[in-house]
């Protein structure tokens, strides 16, 4: 994901408050069946792993779990709170006009292997 230095967040406690406050993130895949998607409420225990480790259940019936069970490498993508900023709020705006509206959002993504049992 593409994230400039001045919006880059590497605290980890940070990082999990924000992974706890998404209530369905989306778990996205890459393997035999191509690319899957599925929205998965996923519980974090933070002290297993260097990061944390992620917990979810998959329906039996949802394929997507048989990539994984291949060892599929995953992105979780946990959204958080967005809106659209005017260029109108801006000072700037009055100032010299050169001004672009904007879209603020905070998400966090996680990657790894997962495990299946």
């Amino acid at each position: 994901m593409y994230t400039p230095a001045a919006f880059r967040q590497d605290d980890l406690a940070t990082l999990h408050e924000q992974m706890r406050a998404c209530r369905l993130p989306t778990l996205v895949s890459h393997g035999s069946q191509g690319l899957l998607a599925s929205h998965l409420p996923l519980l974090l225990a933070p002290d297993e792993g260097e990061y944390g480790t992620l917990y979810g259940h998959f329906a039996r019936a949802n394929p997507q779990w048989c990539d994984l069970a291949e060892g599929s490498e995953v992105l979780v993508i946990f959204q958080g709170p967005e809106a659209y900023i005017s260029p109108s709020w801006y000072a700037a705006k009055a100032e010299h006009g050169k001004v672009v509206p904007t879209w603020n959002y905070i998400s966090v993504q996680a990657h790894g292997r997962a495990e299946v049992f």
